[in-house]
């Protein structure tokens, strides 16, 4: 089971962060102004599991034709809309305010949120056990198991993991382990205003999405793609995956991620060869002493 996260329909309400919030009973956060548009939040933490990020940029959307202030898009539906909806919708294209050209503009918006990766770094460096994998295949800390120690931190390679400052314990997205596990669906789904988070079996999910990237495609979006749904990617596939509508880099994720602890165990063999090597040398070197003596 996972999430598709589809970020051409996400409206930035932050719905899903409250829920989450919500029926996780996690600290309040995000209340000092940060000077980022309207983030508040500004990347997921262990008081943030949902984090709805809010990207600004200087592009036309798919169906916006330069020098037109609004076109004609009866053979669109970009967003799902109706046709008649689609061509009454305002369009930021290079319409004028007080006589000054604005060019063409979008928001980015997209809820990130833990990956639970198949083929996940934190699960391989807990010394604990406090992190385990269930039986719908996602990756949960169990926080009265975990002792603080901080080596899932740096192990993740989307830097989701994060330790909480009053008793340095890690937290993040469970991906609502109690309510599935009662058969409903995660809390930011189902608070979800326009399905762009989407809960279900994973191989349904990523039939879905690539049927959504082609509508978007025909529509004209042709930056669409998909996050983290390849089983083949460097982390096995993710348990969460995205539709993005530019680089990876643009929403401050890394383009290739790999699983961190991939050489763990070639290196535990050249440290186990070098410390026989080591400890042969000085067999070799206390015998040879012995013998002049």
């Amino acid at each position: 089971m996972g999430f598709f996260t589809d970020t051409s329909v996400c409206i930035g309400c932050k719905a899903c962060e409250v829920a989450c919030k919500e029926w996780n009973a996690i600290p309040e956060d995000g209340l000092t102004f940060t000077g980022m548009s309207y983030d508040n939040t500004r990347g997921l933490s262990a008081d943030t599991w949902r984090h709805v990020a809010f990207i600004e940029q200087r592009k036309p959307l798919g169906f916006q034709d330069p020098g037109v202030e609004h076109g004609d898009y009866s053979d669109v539906d970009l967003l799902g809309l109706t046709a008649e909806a689609a061509a009454r919708a305002p369009v930021d294209g290079p319409a004028t305010l007080d006589g000054e050209d604005r060019g063409e503009f979008r928001w980015l918006m997209a809820s990130d949120v833990c990956k639970h990766c198949t083929h996940a770094a934190c699960l391989d460096v807990c010394p604990t056990g406090s992190l385990f994998r269930t039986e719908y295949g996602t990756v949960v800390v169990q926080e009265d198991i975990c002792n603080g120690c901080g080596y899932c931190v740096p192990a993740c390679p989307y830097g989701v993991i994060d330790q909480r400052e009053d008793d340095g314990r890690v937290w993040k997205c469970t991906l609502c382990y109690d309510r599935i596990s009662d058969g409903m669906e995660p809390a930011c789904a189902k608070a979800c205003p326009t399905d762009s988070i989407q809960y279900g079996p994973l191989d349904e999910l990523r039939e879905r999405a690539s049927a959504r990237v082609e509508h978007l495609h025909e529509a004209g979006v042709e930056d669409a793609r998909l996050y983290g749904h390849d089983p083949g990617d460097g982390v096995g596939g993710d348990g969460a995956f995205f539709l993005l509508l530019d680089e990876p880099e643009v929403y401050g994720l890394p383009p290739d991620p790999v699983v961190t602890t991939r050489d763990l165990g070639s290196m535990w063999r050249h440290a186990g060869v070098a410390a026989l090597t080591f400890l042969g040398g000085i067999a070799a070197a206390n015998l040879i002493t012995r013998r002049r003596g």
